[in-house]
């Protein structure tokens, strides 16, 4: 699922990964908000914010929210960087270091971000809104824009659209390609909605250790690919001798 690209890429990869990502997206909102009462997938809400305190006039709380738009953009940035980097000396594996550097943050503000909530609760803010940038980065590229996972508005638009059109598109290929499309959202938001009651119930029992279990999810899932990546090779191996 992190492998394929572009026209090798199938709804199934997609769907693999969309689940995967946006599991970990809404465990990582949940137990961000309650860990600084902060927005820390996605920053639709940050800009809105940092307007209000700018008009204020309150500026040093702008600007704070102006990181936390800045870290997000900044993660995308990295992203993506180290994937052309990456690409250009061996192409199996640029999607793996941005997930790797993802699970890192989540880990290390995991064990380490108590110590943070009442003393710089901004830092963890910025290092989740990092890590998602870099996730939401990563998948984008992976799935050619097909999937995105660190926000909801967008998908409820286009499932709205996708939903109102199957009124109308009667061709078989048409609607199997909607209908496809549905799935691929539907996952998204479902596996987003488990991953924030997840994150919920294990804040309430561990607090941001629970970011812990979002780090050990993304690592299980790249495991996982590498595994499913080389039986895949065998395979073709043992047919081919």
């Amino acid at each position: 699922m992190f492998r394929h690209q572009g026209k090798t890429r199938t709804l199934s990869h997609n769907l693999k990964i969309a689940s995967l990502l946006s599991f970990v997206a809404g465990l990582v909102n949940v137990a961000g908000f309650f860990a600084v009462q902060r927005l820390t997938t996605n920053v639709t809400g940050h800009f809105a914010f940092f307007m209000d305190e700018v008009f204020k006039l309150n500026f040093w709380q702008g600007f704070i929210y102006f990181l936390y738009i800045f870290f997000f953009f900044l993660g995308s940035f990295c992203s993506n960087l180290l994937i052309e980097i990456i690409s250009r000396h061996d192409d199996h594996y640029i999607y793996v270091f941005p997930a790797l550097i993802e699970s890192l943050i989540l880990f290390i503000i995991g064990l380490w971000g108590h110590d943070l909530m009442s003393n710089n609760p901004d830092i963890i803010t910025c290092s989740l809104l990092f890590a998602m940038g870099l996730q939401n980065s990563l998948v984008t590229s992976i799935s050619s824009a097909r999937v995105r996972t660190t926000h909801l508005t967008g998908l409820f638009t286009d499932l709205g659209i996708e939903l109102s059109q199957l009124f109308f598109y009667k061709a078989k290929e048409q609607k199997y390609t909607l209908i496809a499309s549905i799935k691929l959202r539907l996952t998204i938001i479902s596996f987003f909605f488990i991953g924030g009651i997840i994150g919920g119930v294990l804040y309430a029992k561990t607090g941001l250790h629970a970011l812990i279990f979002a780090a050990a999810t993304l690592v299980l899932g790249l495991i996982y690919d590498n595994i499913k990546f080389r039986l895949i090779l065998l395979r073709r191996k043992l047919k081919s001798s």
